[in-house]
């Protein structure tokens, strides 16, 4: 059984997502919250699974509850948004949710982003991830990090992490690379290991903050 916490400061918008979660034989909301303080207080009294986390609220915004849910180990986060270029969903991606989804989401996909999280994956969209780095790193506004840190990387390992960043799937790289997808699936996991990175959406965040690779480059 997955266990939800669902926070969203409109009370429509947590009902329509109860209703389409409780209705799955896996999964189960065990908590609803209106801003970030509520949902870090409800994380840390219920020890969810995944908490489903709006990113625009007033009060504690869904970036800090983010941080501190994921900084405290108390559940993973995959982040809501109305807009799928949104400076707020890219910062919740720094502090270390899993993937976000637009609040327009079919509920099947809805359904099945909260199991993938559940399950270790990152639920967000390779190129959408793209194109709000390219929004967020372009104007300026993030610092990029010293790149000393790729230097544990094998040649291989750095070829796969630009594709990752390019907004490549798995099968994508293997095709490009000449690998088979099983071989592309072990370098990411040692990417994340020796980079100590939670999934691939930080590693896409990391590429970027380190120069690897540019706004608008193929």
């Amino acid at each position: 059984m997955v266990r939800v916490v669902l926070v969203d400061d409109q009370e429509l918008m947590r009902v329509g997502l109860r209703m389409v979660l409780d209705a799955q034989d896996d999964v189960e909301v065990v908590a609803e919250a209106d801003d970030g303080a509520a949902a870090v207080e409800r994380s840390r009294e219920l020890a969810p699974d995944v908490v489903l986390m709006d990113v625009r609220m007033p009060g504690m915004d869904g970036v800090r509850a983010t941080e501190l849910i994921v900084g405290e180990e108390l559940a993973k986060v995959l982040v809501m948004t109305t807009f799928d270029l949104d400076d707020y969903a890219l910062s919740a991606l720094r502090a270390g949710a899993s993937g976000f989804l637009l609040k327009d989401t079919p509920p099947a996909d809805l359904v099945s982003a909260v199991r993938s999280v559940d399950e270790g994956d990152a639920v967000v969209s390779p190129s959408v991830t793209r194109r709000l780095l390219d929004r967020f790193i372009g104007t300026g506004e993030a610092k990029l990090r010293d790149d000393s840190v790729l230097e544990s990387l094998t040649g291989r390992e750095r070829e796969v992490l630009i594709n990752m960043a390019r907004g490549l799937s798995n099968g994508e790289i293997a095709e490009r690379l000449y690998l088979s997808e099983a071989t592309v699936k072990t370098h990411i996991g040692r990417i994340l290991a020796k980079l100590e990175l939670r999934d691939r959406v930080q590693a896409v965040v990391l590429a970027y903050e380190t120069g690897l690779i540019r706004p608008g480059t193929e």
